[in-house]
């Protein structure tokens, strides 16, 4: 069918069930977020939701168990029902189940008559998107005892299999509960990654038991810069990390919702932390400090050592033990060569390898690689390990814009787009010109939702095999000026509902005008969870 009368039908259906929905309160809106790709009204009837509808799982079934009850716990959210679960094979329920017939692995079809509801998908990850769906149709309201919800079938399916967000723990420390949150956020809007970055010059937020100083040492930085790296301190002591113990206790939580925490414990830069605890791993000796300001610092992991090696193998050992993802995080962006080309060992390992400074860490980032890949794991960093000699499987992610993307791409590179002119989320949600008075202290930059809305990962022009190392997006959170939760839910949202739209909806099906009406009912949702958000889209139309 011709995709333009596709998306004439969608918008007249959704224009023809928002003014249903519009007209009660009761009857389910599927203008949800991320808008699934095919919805088409049916006139087999609709179907009433009552506090005696049960939700059916298969038996045995523990993951579709477990889907089951996020469903029944996501309905007793927003409304006055609190429905059953049971395996029993009963009539007039809400039914889920594998179908092999569902293509994609993350599909999901959801068919909705007056005899029930069923959600279907190839895998239990499938159905549990579809509980999403179901779930951000209901109406938000707590006196609800019934709900009506229109006779539909709905297919849908993710553009890209890697659906990311970052927090990063390493400025600020984030209890356990609030990581647990932020991860609730990223399951409601469809996402499959927790890219959780844990180590930086300004804290090692993360258990390693070889090397406990990392934690005990390297955690606590003491006193904080003022403002934009002022001369003013807090001078106050700041420190915090997650055991071992609350790390797999986050993932199991994120596994729950299908999704995969991937660590990040940046090498060979941004290393000061570690270098506070363990001094002989700089090129230097020390001493150094845990950095109490912001930015690139010119002191790394000294690479003419051996002893860094086996230092970054440790520690990389214990992560893969805590953390089962296919990929670790390497990080490798922002790393000067200056203490390189002054250290004795660096030089003679240069010398050695025919390497001049700028291929030193490509030289280190294989050499990583390597282990990384004998645990059966794989490697992504900044796009600044494509200026080292790396190898084609080590994957990119692309934040200097999309160009470097572009270009790991073509030389066979994975690569997850990750712009800072798109989806970095510590950057101030005005446009250009607009006040920033009223704006809490931020790094700064200007990125607008319409910005975030409009980035289109794969290269325009790109061949269809340079197109299918676009694996994935990913939006960051970086916290050198997000000290806690409220101010962390207030710069993710609701961009993390455009950036969900960028990564699940087809290319070419993207309307900002229709994707602002459904932000804008998926407000009641954040209202209902207490959430913190911006309102700049809104304050915009009222000036108009």
């Amino acid at each position: 069918m011709n995709k333009r009368f596709l998306m004439v039908l969608l918008a007249a259906f959704m224009s023809f069930a928002g003014a249903m929905a519009a007209d009660d309160n009761r009857v389910a809106d599927y203008n949800v977020i991320p808008l699934p790709q095919e919805v088409t009204l049916t006139q087999k009837g609709a179907f009433v939701l009552t506090g005696a509808t049960p939700i059916v799982y298969p038996e045995g079934d523990e993951q579709l168990k477990n889907d089951a009850q996020f469903l029944s716990d996501y309905i007793a959210d927003v409304t006055a029902l609190r429905l059953t679960t049971t395996s029993a094979k009963v009539k007039n329920a809400i039914t889920l189940r594998l179908n092999k017939k569902v293509q994609s692995k993350e599909g999901y079809v959801i068919t909705v008559d007056k005899k029930g509801v069923v959600i279907e998908g190839a895998t239990a990850a499938g159905v549990f998107y579809g509980v999403q769906t179901l779930r951000k149709s209901i109406p938000v309201d707590k006196s609800l005892t019934e709900v009506t919800l229109p006779g539909v079938v709905l297919k849908d399916a993710p553009r890209f299999g890697y659906r990311g967000v970052m927090l990063d723990c390493a400025r600020h420390y984030f209890p356990v509960k609030f990581v647990k949150q932020f991860i609730d956020l990223i399951a409601m809007h469809n996402m499959n990654v927790f890219h959780w970055h844990l180590t930086d010059d300004q804290g090692w937020r993360i258990e390693v038991k070889k090397y406990p100083d990392l934690a005990k040492i390297g955690s606590v930085r003491e006193k904080t810069v003022l403002g934009h790296n002022s001369d003013v301190f807090d001078d106050t002591p700041y420190g915090g990390y997650y055991t071992q113990e609350e790390a797999r206790e986050i993932v199991k939580y994120a596994a729950d919702r299908f999704i995969t925490v991937i660590p990040e414990i940046d090498m060979p830069g941004h290393m000061i932390a570690a270098l506070a605890a363990y001094p002989d791993m700089g090129c230097t000796g020390g001493p150094y400090k845990v950095s109490p300001i912001w930015g690139i610092m010119p002191d790394v992991l000294c690479l003419g050592n051996e002893k860094t090696y086996q230092f970054c193998e440790d520690v990389l050992s214990e992560m893969m033990d805590i953390f089962p993802s296919e990929y670790i995080h390497l990080g490798g962006d922002e790393t000067p060569n200056v203490r390189w080309k002054e250290c004795p060992k660096c030089k003679a390992l240069m010398a050695k390898e025919n390497l001049t400074p700028g291929k030193l860490q490509g030289y280190f980032t294989n050499r990583i690689e390597k282990f990384v890949n004998s645990k059966g794991r794989r490697i992504i960093g900044w796009d600044e390990i494509l200026d080292g000699d790396i190898n084609q499987s080590a994957t990119i992610m692309s934040w200097r814009g999309t160009a470097p993307g572009a270009r790991g791409a073509k030389m066979g590179h994975d690569v997850i787009m990750s712009p800072s002119s798109h989806v970095y989320f510590d950057y101030y949600q005005t446009r250009q010109g607009e006040s920033q008075w009223e704006e809490p202290l931020l790094i700064g930059g200007n990125l607008p939702i319409e910005r975030t809305y409009s980035l289109e990962p794969v290269p325009e022009g790109a061949d269809a095999e340079t197109a299918s190392h676009i694996i994935g997006v990913q939006g960051n959170l970086w916290t050198e000026y997000i000290a806690g939760p409220s101010l962390a839910e207030y710069q993710v949202l609701p961009r993390m509902g455009a950036l969900s739209e960028v990564q699940w909806r087809p290319q070419g099906q993207k309307d900002f005008e229709n994707y602002k009406m459904r932000q804008t009912r998926m407000l009641k949702l954040y209202d209902a969870y207490g959430l913190v958000y911006a309102k700049h889209m809104w304050k915009r139309d009222k000036k108009k």
